[in-house]
């Protein structure tokens, strides 16, 4: 179905990635967002409590990050699309509330602007990583979807492609952003309503005494009913069967575990959105994304400028993650460059799925700024001239990291 025209700002604007993205959740239908803020998030707010009421959208600053998560898990089994926006520090009180959003099939939003950490870190200051919190920051077994747009105008876009996942996949659907494109200011090209395509709410049509909330469709993902409609509801965290009734059962709690995680697998090609250039000839494939990629870039053209085949592999979707795709690529490529504002994360995933075929390099960054793009051209010409296979990861000395050792982790303020 198309958007309403009141919720969207149709127009070009140069606003940062922060208000894009709470314009574009807007856009989607979203009528609920329940927070607390929490620098560099903060513009995400602010941007929806000033437009917000005019859409009918209702905001509330809940008194810390564990009652938003739970607000915004209620909204939803209310009927509204619901978000929550954070960073580090947030995002880690979130977790067990996310973890019960899985259980219990809530579709919702969570915007996460990385910063520095841990803990209390960097709070004004770029980071990337979260991102296996986003992926394994709740107990137990479960999927989620998580994206990471690189610009101000993929804030727009991608947060109504979170809230169609979401509603798609009755899940968790996380925007695992940075300070870096949360606080960047770009033009942003907000299109008409009947140009932007949002999924509307699985609802449950028969009878009332049909009705089963974890019933599942073919495709595994159940359809939802209103608190208030007259159906029955029974929404708990313990494992539950088709009713929503607690089970003890040893065989269904494998059943219905296998169900979450298998409604996001076996849809993996639906979902994972990638972007690649020039990898068909690559010896070597830079692999990214969010705010590293853009500086990739320009590592890139300068491994380029010296004689090095080198392509670039942009992960939007980091989850599920694109496991086939880099098998595939592995096997005809020397070499993987991860550049991350991190110490190795989703490097991690790039060397399982290399199985050995590719070496792996990790370039890091500890967070507080991006990379130097000369050190991403230097581990692209190592990673291109290396000759033996490496077992596991490499990780690139940074001009940075070489500062810091030589210095013997002692640096001036």
């Amino acid at each position: 179905m198309k958007a309403n025209p009141k919720d969207v700002l149709t127009g070009t604007y140069y606003i940062d990635g922060d208000v894009a993205c709470g314009y574009g959740a807007l856009a989607a239908g979203c009528k609920f967002v329940a927070g607390y803020p929490i620098t560099p998030s903060t513009e995400a707010f602010e941007a929806m409590c000033r437009r917000g009421p005019q859409v009918g959208a209702v905001f509330i600053q809940m008194e810390d990050e564990l009652g938003s998560m739970a607000a915004v898990i209620g909204a939803a089994w209310s009927g509204v699309k619901s978000m929550t926006i954070t960073s580090g520090p947030g995002y880690s009180l979130m977790q067990e509330n996310i973890g019960f959003g899985a259980m219990v099939e809530t579709p919702f939003v969570l915007l996460n602007i990385q910063r520095g950490g841990p803990s209390t870190g960097v709070p004004t200051k770029t980071g990337q990583a979260d991102m296996m919190q986003s992926r394994w920051g709740s107990h137990g077994d479960y999927e989620i979807i998580a994206i990471a747009p690189e610009s101000p105008q993929e804030m727009f876009d991608y947060a109504i492609k979170a809230f169609n996942l979401a509603e798609k996949y009755r899940c968790p659907v996380m925007i695992m952003s940075d300070e870096c494109v949360g606080h960047m200011t770009e033009k942003v090209v907000i299109p008409e309503a009947d140009k932007i395509e949002v999924e509307p709410r699985r609802l449950f049509k028969g009878p009332a005494a049909e009705y089963a909330p974890y019933k599942p469709d073919p495709d595994l993902v159940p359809k939802m009913a209103k608190a208030g409609d007259g159906l029955k509801l029974y929404i708990t965290g313990l494992v539950h069967d088709e009713r929503g009734y607690p089970v003890k059962n040893e065989d269904y709690k494998a059943a219905y575990v296998r169900r979450l995680i298998d409604k996001i697998k076996r849809n993996k090609d639906k979902i994972i959105e990638i972007r690649e250039e020039a990898v068909d000839d690559a010896d070597v494939v830079v692999v990214s994304y969010g705010i590293s990629s853009r500086v990739a870039i320009k590592g890139v053209e300068i491994a380029r400028e010296n004689g090095i085949k080198v392509g670039t592999l942009r992960l939007v979707t980091v989850w599920p993650f694109p496991d086939e795709r880099i098998t595939e690529l592995a096997r005809k490529v020397k070499a993987f460059v991860v550049p991350e504002i991190n110490y190795g994360q989703i490097v991690f995933d790039v060397a399982r799925c290399s199985h050995g075929h590719a070496n792996v390099v990790l370039v890091p960054h500890g967070g507080a700024g991006v990379h130097n793009p000369n050190d991403i051209a230097d581990a692209i010409e190592y990673a291109a001239k290396e000759k033996k296979k490496i077992q596991g990861v490499v990780e690139h000395k940074t001009r940075l990291e070489k500062l810091v050792f030589e210095g013997g982790y002692k640096l001036k303020e």
